[in-house]
């Protein structure tokens, strides 16, 4: 009985019930009922396995493309945009600086072709995209139609009338006792036939002249060193810096060289320099 007994107490523990002995004992005597409370828990066991979430997250939308440049903007930045892109044959004048309506066309064919948004701004995923296609312009590819920054003048055009040219800033200072009154870009020869270094002087000027030696025109003609002048010339107004002449100063600003060669006289001088 003793062992009955224990066997109904481990159940009834392992089940959480009541157990309930016989109504009588042997001697003949009722006995109560035995009623095992098994405490209930506090707090459900832990869930190993959480249920998902009743809104899932969505992933955050990409930030989109910041502007960098777009029509009205000027500066080396603009420049440089614009020696890239004529490097994929998308722009052809220029580079200028000036982010113009060619730039703004040129801009919105590239990003057509490449499945962007045809804004005609450059953005930082069209300006990547570019980057990527092209090399870093070096300076006479950002300057390749002039604009540059002329260099400081040479000691020796500080005086006097003088056509002071830089060859390594490919300008011409048109110089009065020391002011400077006009600068344009310049083109200098080839390496074959370079234009000579030092100090000259202007002594013929011939306003429609044309070159015996190579038969092509050389209008605004101002000769300082044998057959080596300073004059217009149509071709570096085309190309610019990727070509070259046969050792004179060629201006491509037809303007300016006008009104450079009303100015000069014979006799004026010329220093061309590093």
């Amino acid at each position: 009985m003793g062992r009955s007994f224990a066997a109904l107490l481990v159940l009834a523990l392992a089940c959480g019930c009541t157990v309930q002995t016989a109504d009588r004992d042997g001697d003949g005597k009722r006995r109560l009922p035995v009623r095992i409370e098994v405490p209930k828990r506090s707090t459900p066991p832990a869930d190993d396995d959480p249920k998902p979430s009743a809104t899932p997250s969505t992933p955050s939308a990409a930030p989109a493309a910041a502007v960098l440049w777009s029509r009205g903007d000027s500066g080396r930045d603009v420049r440089e945009l614009q020696a890239r892109l004529r490097q994929v044959a998308w722009l052809y004048d220029g580079p200028t600086g000036s982010y113009d309506d060619l730039t703004e066309r040129a801009v919105k064919g590239f990003q057509g072709k490449r499945g962007l948004p045809r804004t005609g701004r450059t953005d930082t995923v069209t300006w990547k995209r570019l980057k990527d296609m092209t090399h870093e312009p070096g300076k006479w590819e950002l300057y390749l139609m002039g604009g540059q920054p002329a260099d400081a003048p040479d000691a020796r055009c500080l005086t006097g009338r003088v056509l002071c040219i830089s060859k390594t800033s490919r300008t011409l200072r048109w110089m009065i006792d020391g002011r400077t009154v006009t600068t344009v870009p310049v083109r200098f020869g080839s390496v074959g036939t370079p234009t000579r270094e030092g100090v000259f002087s202007v002594y013929w000027k011939s306003r429609h002249h044309v070159s015996t030696l190579y038969d092509s025109p050389m209008p605004y003609a101002m000769f300082f060193s044998g057959g080596q002048a300073v004059h217009y010339s149509a071709d570096f107004a085309a190309h610019g810096y990727a070509g070259g002449s046969h050792g004179c100063v060629n201006v491509r600003d037809e303007a300016a060289i006008a009104d450079l060669f009303a100015q000069v006289r014979n006799g004026d001088k010329v220093v061309v320099h590093w």
